[in-house]
């Protein structure tokens, strides 16, 4: 792991830096406080940092308050090396925020603690942000398709409904469904419906255009959202999808499946959001009481005109 040092004096910065090394750290060193707080603020930075108190162009205490006064969810753990051993000045540098407080001169047996210390908290941490950004992942994806699940794909589909009501640029939303999927949990069972679902998913992705998102809407019914397009490049899309989904049989334990999907879909600039998904959703009927594999666009009266 990596540690900045920030020492005016150069014996005693070289000294540390030896030290530091020997305990296998990566260090960073700095002259003064004004060099540490610009290497502070690096993308990179060291999450470790051992600021002596005293120092020319900006002290250690002050290298702290500009430190926590940054907004990060990786701040660096400090400890202070400084020669005023006075409770006063101990309580002034951690209000100041610093983590850790060690005396000058320093005890190497100490300071090699209180820094394994800092190592442990900042592992720590680390650990904790990366279970949240799981979690995060997690509370947005579909577990059996890996595609975004009902509430984050509704989102999306909200977010870009507002976005293309605000610019006045036109959304393409389209609902894909699988014909007689019933049929092949009642004939198959319903681990070779999870099988079809995610083939599905795979083909539709295979396909999709980079700007485009897919989720999963419930059950075996998904959304297509395509910014930006007119009816021609949303039917584009829309068939396409269609296409390579029946394009050939799904194998599942040795059984050939045919399956094919029905698609409707409605491309609107200003339209409410509900109102957009409730005309997709009567498209994806008429698909389907037409015969099912098919695409069915409901138009607008201007885009019917």
């Amino acid at each position: 792991m990596r540690v900045l040092i920030a020492e005016d004096d150069v014996t005693s910065r070289l000294l540390l830096t030896r030290v530091l090394e020997s305990w296998g750290y990566e260090v960073t060193a700095t002259k003064d406080g004004a060099e540490a707080w610009q290497a502070l603020q690096a993308e990179d930075a060291p999450r470790l940092a051992i600021l002596d108190w005293m120092m020319p162009e900006m002290d250690g205490v002050d290298v702290c308050r500009r430190v926590r006064a940054r907004e990060t969810l990786q701040p660096p753990y400090i400890i202070l090396l400084t020669a005023l051993g006075d409770k006063e000045s101990m309580v002034t540098g951690l209000e100041a925020g610093a983590d850790d407080y060690v005396g000058k001169p320093y005890d190497p047996d100490e300071l090699h603690a209180r820094l394994e210390v800092g190592r442990r908290l900042v592992t720590v941490n680390d650990e904790l942000l990366e279970a949240q950004h799981a979690l995060e992942i997690l509370a947005r994806i579909d577990v059996l398709t890996g595609v975004l699940n009902r509430g984050a794909i509704v989102m999306e589909f909200e977010r870009e409904a507002e976005r293309a009501a605000r610019e006045g640029v036109p959304l393409g939303l389209g609902m894909l469904d699988i014909d007689h999927f019933k049929l092949v949990n009642d004939t198959y069972g319903h681990a070779a419906g999870d099988a079809v679902l995610c083939e599905v998913v795979r083909r539709v992705l295979g396909v999709m255009r980079p700007y485009d998102t897919f989720g999963r809407f419930g059950g075996e019914e998904f959304l297509v959202l395509v910014p930006g397009s007119d009816v021609r490049e949303l039917r584009d899309v829309l068939e396409r999808i269609r296409s390579v989904i029946g394009s050939a049989p799904i194998v599942v334990d040795g059984h050939e499946l045919a399956v094919t999907v029905s698609l409707g879909g409605a491309t609107r600039a200003r339209e409410s959001a509900d109102g957009l998904i409730a005309r997709v959703d009567d498209a994806l009927y008429t698909a389907k009481a037409q015969g099912r594999d098919r695409v069915v666009l409901a138009l607008s009266a201007e885009e019917d005109a």
